[in-house]
């Protein structure tokens, strides 16, 4: 599982009262029906998706042509959408639609001239059933180009429940509580995180969940656009916060070095796998999917989730980021295309992959009941509930250079940070410094 599948920023006490939620009445619509006006066409769809993802979006664009009649295949990218789409239309040989993971891809797409704007049918959709925000990520100067058909829920804190009642801890609340309560269950015999250093994106997101909390969303999307620079106060005290857990080898399973050495799916792996080595792991949403399919934890008893915590008296986070088509002009059916965007931009389409697991939809009108869990259905409320305050991950906003590659830019600088959390100021000196030279190319 890499990082952009496994990519909302508002108050989450929601999240937490919503667990207890009754599914609203009713099923998904059944995706069968249609006219077959596209009978004879193939789609073509390119995403980042691969394995499990891969087989339950398959499951939608089998739903699609069960409704229209028009063939899908499907092309699996990688991380590396952007180069692989960029060559693919060099070469004359463009997808009709790419399920684009990152903002800053898609205005990337944009700017380029690549990208179809959206249909009316489309934007009326989205304007009746999305809140405002997912249309303000999908449009690049004003054009809508993208629908946001999955999204992550990126704010929950991961705990073994057995972990958290051995420790006599209950879920916090505060951050200064969440390093206390980690230190209990440090006391009582497992590391209280397991954290994934080797990834750096991790660590992106551990940033600004306390960014967003403790800075708050106005000076959050101001730094997103990098019109405040990376050595405002606010970052070198939301470093000093992170940094407070990163120094303390009682905290990370492993310490400082191991969590270097630990990916994502190793991190899940060192609470919910068969030797457990920590009682907590932050992560998204996604984290369940891991936690089930790979080592048989059943959602809400062997694994469940708490909000992260608000930081310094701030409002508790939500992070959230998610995966747009968009229809490539370029592409050999790009009107079929089109009509397949039509179609991802409704509940029906939604509610195929919602049923499958491992999916969150910012579409208001996918009815609850879609989802298989009660914490699939209390996170994909909180995600509903966020509505217009709802902010990207910070990261997948930037450029690629600076928020998106691997062993560069801000990922190294905070795996750095990690190995050596002494100096926040001159952390914060040296992503300024990457920034400024990103978002300048």
């Amino acid at each position: 599982m890499m990082r952009r599948r496994t990519t909302l920023l508002t108050g989450c006490t929601a999240l937490a009262l919503a667990l207890g939620a009754t599914a609203c009445g009713g099923g998904p619509v059944s995706a069968g029906g249609g006219d077959k006006a596209l009978s004879g066409q193939t789609v073509t769809v390119a995403g980042v998706w691969t394995g499990s993802e891969q087989k339950n979006f398959q499951k939608v664009l089998d739903a699609f042509t069960a409704k229209t009649g028009a063939k899908t295949q499907f092309i699996s990218t990688g991380d590396n959408v952007s180069t692989v789409v960029g060559s693919k239309i060099e070469g004359g040989n463009a997808p009709d639609v790419v399920m684009v993971p990152q903002v800053g891809v898609l205005q990337q797409f944009a700017k380029k001239g690549w990208l179809k704007p959206l249909s009316g049918t489309a934007q009326q959709t989205i304007t009746a059933d999305y809140a405002p925000v997912w249309k303000t990520y999908g449009s690049v100067d004003g054009t809508p180009y993208g629908l946001y058909f999955k999204a992550a829920h990126k704010s929950t804190v991961w705990y073994s429940p057995a972990a958290l009642t051995q420790a006599g801890v209950k879920p916090p609340t505060t951050y200064d509580e969440l390093l206390k309560a980690g230190h209990t269950v440090s006391d009582s015999g497992l590391a209280a995180f397991s954290v994934a250093g080797e990834d750096g994106w991790t660590l992106t997101d551990w940033f600004e969940n306390i960014y967003l909390s403790q800075a708050g969303p106005e000076k959050y999307d101001a730094l997103a656009a990098h019109k405040l620079k990376w050595t405002d106060p606010s970052v070198v005290e939301a470093l000093t916060t992170l940094g407070k857990l990163f120094k303390d080898k009682q905290l990370i399973a492993g310490g400082q070095k191991e969590a270097l050495n630990t990916d994502f799916p190793s991190s899940v792996e060192k609470v919910f796998g068969p030797k457990p080595e920590a009682g907590m792991v932050y992560e998204g949403d996604f984290v369940a999917g891991v936690a089930h399919d790979q080592f048989g934890r059943t959602i809400g008893k062997d694994a469940n989730f708490f909000p992260f915590p608000a930081v310094d008296g701030g409002t508790a986070p939500v992070v959230s980021g998610g995966d747009a088509a968009v229809v490539l002009k370029d592409g050999k059916n790009a009107k079929a295309g089109m009509k397949l965007l039509e179609y991802l931009a409704s509940p029906e389409a939604a509610a195929v992959w919602a049923k499958a697991g491992g999916f969150l939809s910012p579409n208001k009108k996918l009815d609850y009941a879609s989802y298989g869990d009660d914490v699939t259905r209390a996170t994909a409320k909180s995600l509903i509930d966020a509505g217009d305050s709802v902010r990207f991950d910070m990261s997948d906003q930037a450029p690629a250079a600076f928020g998106g590659t691997k062993g560069a830019g801000e990922w190294k600088l905070l795996q750095d940070f990690l190995r050596d959390p002494s100096d926040p100021k001159g952390t914060a000196a040296k992503l300024e410094a990457a920034a400024a030279k990103a978002y300048q190319g």
